[in-house]
């Protein structure tokens, strides 16, 4: 089983688009892990049944018991986020504020903090449309610890792609360079860059990069909408060659994909579609890595 992980540098690069093409080629001999659980879109294109569900506790948080508290406000006066207000003359803790860092609980005189799991969202595996499974996730509003999500998602899919005995698991992660990209990455057999032919495409990309070079793993790299700016698709080309990147795609800007959105369809399933084609030849380029 080969783990295949599609990342951009930047969101709106149609990192999502590309990815659920990928799953609805590879059909039954994949498993899709949507890892991007922060924003989630896959469901869009692929149809989740939610079969199964379970939410994901990550981290601690502080709550005051307020028949213990004896308002003395050292609580307050230690933390340093500021997340323990007097709310109606009672020290209340602020759960987006609240870091779990524990030191009010260690001051308080009275026992009267309890510093309990903090439950970040929820986790799913479901049925999708081309016969194989999904495992997602949601992370909550204003929440952290989506790195520790994304490793729970990979994880089960990677579970299940054995379990099933399926040839790949297709990993659509977040943008960016943060900690739920770095989750995303770990253990993976195969890195797909997809840009963009603008200024922050090509920077963001650099940035990326840099963080796959870290890990030492093979990436390729497909440029979406590539006829957009030909003079930074030119630059990004001799980007990928200074470093060794193979240039997967050159993907021209097609209204074709809006259209697919619309109708809830990747942009292979689409039978008049050019980009289609060259979609396919590339998910046969990357089975053959």
């Amino acid at each position: 089983m080969k783990e295949i992980v599609v990342i951009s540098g930047k969101g709106g690069t149609g990192k999502t688009s590309i990815t659920a093409s990928f799953a609805v080629l590879g059909g039954k001999e994949v498993v899709v892990a949507d890892c991007d659980v922060d924003a989630a879109d896959m469901h869009l294109l692929l149809k989740p049944d939610f079969e199964f569900e379970e939410d994901f506790y990550s981290g601690l948080i502080a709550e005051i018991e307020q028949e213990k508290c004896i308002k003395c406000g050292k609580c307050a006066e230690v933390c340093r986020f500021d997340a323990i207000p007097i709310i109606d003359g009672k020290y209340v803790v602020q759960p987006l504020d609240c870091e779990g860092c524990g030191y009010c609980y260690q001051v308080c005189p009275r026992d009267a903090i309890a510093m309990n799991e903090q439950n970040v969202g929820k986790w799913f595996v479901s049925n999708i449309k081309t016969g194989t499974v999904m495992v997602h996730a949601k992370l909550g509003i204003g929440l952290e610890n989506s790195g520790k999500l994304v490793a729970k998602v990979k994880n089960e899919a990677k579970r299940l792609a054995e379990e099933k005995q399926k040839d790949f698991v297709i990993v659509d992660g977040s943008p960016g360079i943060g900690c739920p990209v770095i989750s995303s990455l770990s253990g993976s057999n195969l890195v797909v860059l997809v840009t963009e032919p603008t200024l922050s495409g090509l920077h963001d990309l650099k940035r990326v990069y840099e963080l796959v070079k870290k890990f030492g793993l093979k990436s390729v790299c497909i440029i979406n909408k590539a006829d957009l700016n030909k003079n930074i698709s030119e630059k990004i080309k001799s980007f990928l060659a200074e470093n060794e990147i193979t240039l997967l795609a050159e993907i021209p800007y097609d209204e074709t994909f809006t259209k697919a959105m619309i109708e809830g369809k990747t942009i292979v399933e689409l039978s008049e579609s050019n980009i289609g084609k060259i979609i396919k030849k590339s998910w046969e380029t990357i089975k053959k890595y």
